[in-house]
């Protein structure tokens, strides 16, 4: 959440010439609903459950960047599944970072929404490290507070 998982890949598409499919953009698509109102009306287990199911939906896509949302590689099988179906790249970014940035984005985190800075770096550091040991699965691990493109891209090319 907040590393910029988003920008980066449409920078990323972009530059390749291929599409970008956004998971929360295709889980809103597909259920007629926001994450973030999701969350308010039904539960995180459901919507990660349901998050899943999308994700897997993207099995047949080709010329695709893929953004996901930040929880989504720590559920069920996701960060195994994403690795055998594509090349996984982790945006490492300090979770100082972060919070900084969720401060100040103008769209709404459903799971940092209604904090306070100091409860919201507590919530970032703890998810940070639960959630590290799935990200650092990746294939590709790259910094994302100055994110180099022509580095990223030389990365995938090398894979």
């Amino acid at each position: 959440m907040g590393a910029g998982k988003t920008t980066a890949a449409r920078r990323l598409a972009q530059r390749m010439g291929w599409e970008v499919v956004d998971t929360d953009a295709l889980f809103e698509e597909k259920y007629k609903i926001s994450v973030c109102d999701f969350f308010n009306k039904y539960d995180e287990p459901l919507y990660r459950k349901l998050e899943s199911e999308v994700l897997k939906e993207t099995e047949s896509l080709e010329h695709v960047v893929i953004s996901t949302g930040g929880g989504t590689a720590c559920y069920f099988d996701n960060m195994d599944w994403m690795n055998q179906h594509g090349l996984t790249v982790f945006l490492r970014i300090s979770p100082k970072a972060v919070v900084d940035r969720l401060l100040h984005a103008k769209r709404k985190r459903p799971l940092a929404e209604g904090k306070s800075e100091t409860e919201l770096t507590e919530f970032v550091n703890q998810h940070y490290t639960s959630r590290l040991p799935f990200y650092e699965q990746a294939k590709i691990t790259i910094k994302s507070e100055d994110l180099d493109l022509d580095n990223l891209l030389k990365l995938i090319e090398d894979e």
